[in-house]
């Protein structure tokens, strides 16, 4: 769930999670809340609002879904994920499941869409070492892989609209 939130001075926000470290090829890195689908979910997109409410303590009721952004498949992880775009309607209090996620952290909407903070770095993985990736540097964290494909998409979006 790539979830926005308007902060104190009515600016938006985009929220991310570090995922915690542990032996899989996700550990410690950077993304929106989710996980797998369990079969007592309905449908996708209640996985995602199940999943950011059990991550970042948000209720489920508070989450707008806005849409859907366009699934794809992880190799590393052999998942496909359906993601979607999320609103609330407020500065939310945040409170991380402490078992999978490390920090949540934020970032203005405006930095999400500024060019400059496009780059090119090298990224080593449990399952790939010295990798040169197009990632986004945010608030000093490198954003990379699905998330930052979710990411372009959404700044797509917005580009379309402003």
């Amino acid at each position: 769930m790539a979830l926005f939130y308007p902060d104190e001075k009515q600016d938006m926000r985009l929220i991310f999670i570090l995922r915690k470290s542990y032996n899989g090829v996700h550990s410690n890195q950077i993304g929106f809340p989710g996980g797998q689908y369990e079969t007592d979910d309905k449908n996708f997109e209640y996985t995602a609002i199940r999943e950011t409410e059990e991550e970042i303590g948000i209720q489920k009721e508070d989450i707008t879904v806005v849409r859907e952004l366009t699934q794809m498949y992880i190799p590393p992880s052999n998942f496909i994920v359906y993601p979607f775009l999320g609103f609330l309607n407020y500065t939310p209090q945040f409170k991380k499941q402490e078992t999978e996620v490390e920090t949540i952290f934020s970032v203005c909407l405006a930095d999400c869409l500024n060019d400059q903070n496009i780059v090119e770095t090298t990224i080593s993985a449990s399952y790939s070492k010295e990798t040169q990736v197009n990632a986004f540097e945010l608030n000093g964290q490198i954003v990379w892989g699905a998330t930052a494909m979710m990411l372009s998409e959404i700044r797509d979006i917005f580009k379309e609209i402003v």
